[in-house]
Formats: structure tokens, C-alpha cells, sequence
């Protein structure tokens, strides 16, 4: 298709897009343009897309429209949606609601981490599309209370994430409970090669869809290492966010607590923040999500197992307080950021202990990160080290290599073309070990204490762990400030055309 397509050329019916009208949606992502039309003529679908690329879309539009215009037979469930994380169930729901608000089918979630009764009551109002994560649906299986022999229509959304984080077992006993004759869709930013055996397992002569490779990131995101002495990350951190430019911004630590002392000193400093992480219960996690979406909050730290589940639209800035020891998990940090067509920015604090991640985050993406070295607390020393081991071990993207000296340098935050850029995409995570009904953590970030995303069946704990579309033209950055103090740069928000 071409890429004007329309969502009236879509056939979508007058209910949806009355309802994509009043969200303000106009023209269909790539992905939603190629997925929505195979997804109506009742093929399963097996899309390559990364997170933020309007994938929720372009499995929900369809299947309203089916469940609409195809008869039910009793008041069982008729569509199942799986997902990994409590956060991605809630906003699935959140635009089941608001694209099927002109229709009278009902959508409900189960999730882990809450009391199981309020999702019991729901259940038993007999729901058509359920939302869930794979443990509650599990326990609510097992308890009688969920039965899936109706479902017409499956989704397994995000299925590199469910395997990393131990679900595969799940799903598959999952899905046996499905009928044989259903169609399904399964959404995954990378196809490691368990995803392509459950691929063939489920799907039946799929049309496949791929959005963008893997191992890219988006190409408007503006890509900043900054090298800083450990002692100083604090106050670097502080006087970026002090500048006017960085309108709202997330915070990654590589552990919970890292994240908790990050938010208090940030507010102590003066600066709105909050902290998000799987040590937190899920009202404290929608809260704080609610109060970051609606800028009561300009910054939110996070940590990598609830990266994927915020989906929030105009931040402006993502910031590596600590650089991924998994290169892909850089890149998923950095997908929050340059959505719904603005542009962002990525900075990566690199204190000497983290070059070797630098280095794998380059050799993954392809690409070397740009030195942004006009901030009061750069070390010469570390960059020094960086630039005298890159210039001989790193090839350029074209597979020559670079010499330190043609490296370039950058100020925080300024723009300067697409260095740093790469077209949009996912990677692919590492697959931990042995599935469980138990929803948790890689195995790469297991730790003694809480579990990650969804509390056990008893709640105890154990060991573990809006859509890109059109691109509108950003406004330029901007210059830094003359008194130096403003290390960020400040970029256009453009107004989303696209649905999730």
C-alpha cells in the first residue's frame, strides 16, 4: 500500500473511525497499514515491530471490528490478549476503551500484584475481550473462573519479552486451552529462534510484517555519551534536568534502589520526580505513571523490567543514569523517547566501569554514540580511555575503522544532522532459562526479593527479578544558554496523527 493510506481506506467501520476521529488519529503507521487489512480478511498475523510503533492498533482495530460484526455464540470470551507486564495490560485496555467507546462490546483485565477479586466480579459480568498477563490468567483458569474454549480471535503481544522474562511455558499451556480454529496475531521486536518455533506452533500460513530491523533504534533520536566520574553523575544529572529545555524526561538505574536514592536527591534539588520499579505495588506504579503522563511529574527513574510498560507520549529526553550491561536493553530504554513524529534526545553517563558497555551498545546498533563534552563535570581521563581503545577496535558502520581524532565531538543536547541515529526498531532480548507460572524477571537480573511484574499466587516473594507514524518537523534545538549551565537541548512535539 501506498503511503498516504488513510484509515477510510482501510475498511474500517463508521464506529472506529468515529473513535479514531475523536483521538485525533488520521493516517495509519506502517505497521497498522500493512497488519490491519491481512488482520480483517481473517489471516493470522506474525508482526516484527517495536514497541511504540502503533502495533496495539493494529491488532485492537480488527478485532473490535470482528467481534462486531460477527454474531456471539452464548456470553463466553471471545478474544484474549496476552501480555508481559502489568503496565502494557492497563494501556491495551486503555485504548480498547477509547477505540471501541462507539460499540457495546466489553473489554476487562487481570494482572497480578492486586487482590484477585474485583477481576473476578468483572470477569463474571461476561466480558468479550479479555487483557491479561500469563500468571493471574493461569490462577483464574485454575480456579474455574476463566474459560477460553469460545476465543475467536488470540494475541500474544511482545513476545521476546515474555520469553525473557521465564513466560514461554506459560503461554504455551496457555494456548492449548485455546480452540484449534481461531486466528491469531503475535507482535514480537525481534524473532529469536524460541519465538520462531512458538510462531510455528500457533500461527497457521501467516502474513508476516516487518516494521523495521532488529538491533536499530529510532532515527530521530539524537544519541549523547557523556563521560562523567562516578561521583559526579549526581550532579550532572541535576544541572541537565535544571535546564529549561528538557520538558519531561525518564531516568534509568540498572537496580530499585539506585532508582529510589536517584528520586530522593532529585527532589531534594528541587526538581519534580518520582521513582517506578517492581518493588512497587501497582497502585504506587499507576500513580506514579498517571502523575509523569499528566506532567504533575516532569521526571520519572526507572528501571529495565517496566521500560517496555510506559508508553507516554512528548518525552522529550531519556537519560542512561547508568548504562545497560545488555545492550538491548539500550535500546528499548531509549524507544520511550521520539514518539508520535517528535524528535528526542538519549544521554549515557559513562563512568569508567561502563566502556565496555558503550562499546557493545555500538557494536549491536552499529553506530557510535557521539561525545557530548561541553558540561561542567566531563572527565578527559575516561574519554581519553574510550577514544584510545575505540580508534582501534570499533569499525564505523560501513565496517572501516575510525580514528579517535575523526570522532565526533558534541555538545549535550545539540543537534548536529543524524549522528547517533539509526532507523527505527527493537533488538532482540536474551532468553532466560525454564518458564513458570510464576511471572518474573530474567534470569540475567534475577536478585534475591520481590518479584518483578506480577506478584506470585500467594503474593509472596521469591528470587526474581502512542504509535510512530507521520513525522512532523520538529522545531530546531536549541543552543546552549550563555551561562553554560543548560546542558539539554530542547525539541519540536509534534501532534500525533497516528493510533497506537
Amino acid at each position: 500500500m501506498d503511503t498516504e493510506t488513510t484509515f477510510e481506506r482501510l475498511a474500517l467501520i463508521p464506529q472506529l473511525l468515529r473513535a479514531l476521529a475523536d483521538e485525533g488519529y488520521t493516517t495509519p503507521s506502517p505497521i497498522q497499514r500493512d497488519a490491519i487489512p491481512e488482520a480483517l480478511a481473517g489471516r493470522d498475523v506474525l508482526a516484527t515491530a517495536q514497541t511504540g510503533t502503533g502495533k496495539t492498533a493494529a491488532f485492537t482495530l480488527p478485532m473490535l471490528q470482528h467481534l462486531q460484526e460477527t454474531p456471539a455464540r452464548g456470553k463466553s470470551l471471545r478474544a484474549l490478549i496476552l501480555t508481559p507486564t502489568r503496565e502494557l495490560a492497563l494501556q491495551i485496555q486503555a485504548n480498547l476503551e477509547a477505540y471501541g467507546r462507539h460499540l457495546p462490546l466489553k473489554s476487562t483485565v487481570v494482572v497480578g500484584g492486586v487482590a484477585a477479586g474485583p477481576q473476578i466480579s468483572k470477569l463474571r459480568r461476561k466480558p468479550q475481550i479479555l487483557v491479561a498477563t500469563p500468571g493471574r490468567l493461569l490462577d483464574l483458569m485454575g480456579q474455574g473462573e476463566v474459560r477460553l474454549d469460545a476465543i475467536e480471535i488470540a494475541v500474544l503481544d511482545e513476545a521476546d519479552r515474555m520469553l525473557d522474562m521465564g513466560f514461554i511455558r506459560d503461554v504455551r499451556r496457555i494456548m492449548a486451552a485455546l480452540p484449534t480454529k481461531r486466528q491469531t496475531f503475535l507482535a514480537s521486536a525481534t524473532l529469536p529462534k524460541e519465538i520462531t518455533q512458538l510462531a510455528h506452533d500457533m500461527l497457521n500460513d501467516p502474513a508476516r510484517i516487518a516494521v523495521a530491523p532488529a538491533s536499530t533504534v529510532a532515527d530521530n533520536i539524537e544519541q549523547q555519551v557523556l563521560f562523567v566520574e562516578k561521583a559526579n553523575k549526581r550532579a550532572l544529572l541535576t544541572e541537565i534536568l535544571k535546564g529549561r529545555d528538557v520538558e519531561r524526561a525518564i531516568v534509568f538505574t540498572r537496580t530499585k534502589h539506585r532508582a529510589n536514592r536517584v528520586a530522593r536527591d532529585l527532589v531534594k534539588n528541587g526538581i519534580s520526580a518520582d521513582a517506578i520499579h517492581s518493588n512497587k505495588s501497582q497502585g504506587a506504579r499507576q500513580r506514579a505513571l498517571g502523575d509523569f503522563d499528566a506532567g504533575k511529574v516532569r521526571v520519572l527513574v526507572a528501571t529495565d523490567i517496566v521500560a517496555r510498560g510506559i508508553d507516554v507520549d512528548d518525552i522529550t529526553h531519556v537519560i542512561n543514569f547508568e548504562i545497560p550491561n545488555e545492550p538491548e536493553s539500550y535500546v528499548h530504554r531509549i524507544g520511550r523517547t521520539a514518539r508520535a513524529g517528535a524528535d528526542g534526545v538519549a544521554m549515557s553517563f559513562c563512568e569508567e566501569d561502563e566502556l565496555s558497555y558503550v562499546r557493545a551498545i555500538e557494536r549491536l546498533t552499529g553506530i557510535k554514540l557521539a561525545s557530548a563534552d561541553d558540561h561542567r563535570f566531563h572527565s578527559d581521563r575516561i574519554a581519553t580511555m574510550y577514544a584510545d581503545d575505540i580508534a582501534v577496535s570499533t569499525p564505523t558502520r560501513n565496517g572501516n575503522r575510525q580514528s579517535a581524532q575523526d570522532r565526533p565531538r558534541r555538545h549535550p543536547g545539540k543537534g548536529q544532522g543524524k549522528t547517533g541515529r539509526q532507523s527505527s526498531g527493537e533488538t532482540k532480548s536474551k532468553s532466560s532459562g525454564r518458564g513458570s507460572t510464576a511471572d518474573r524477571a530474567p534470569a540475567s537480573s534475577r536478585r534475591k526479593g520481590p518479584r518483578p511484574e506480577e506478584a506470585s499466587r500467594s503474593n509472596t516473594h521469591r528470587k526474581g527479578a502512542k504509535a510512530n507514524g507521520d513525522t512532523h518537523s520538529p522545531a530546531a534545538p536549541q543552543t546552549q544558554s550563555a551561562s553554560g549551565e543548560s546542558t539539554a537541548s530542547k525539541f519540536g512535539r509534534g501532534r500525533r496523527s497516528t493510533a497506537r
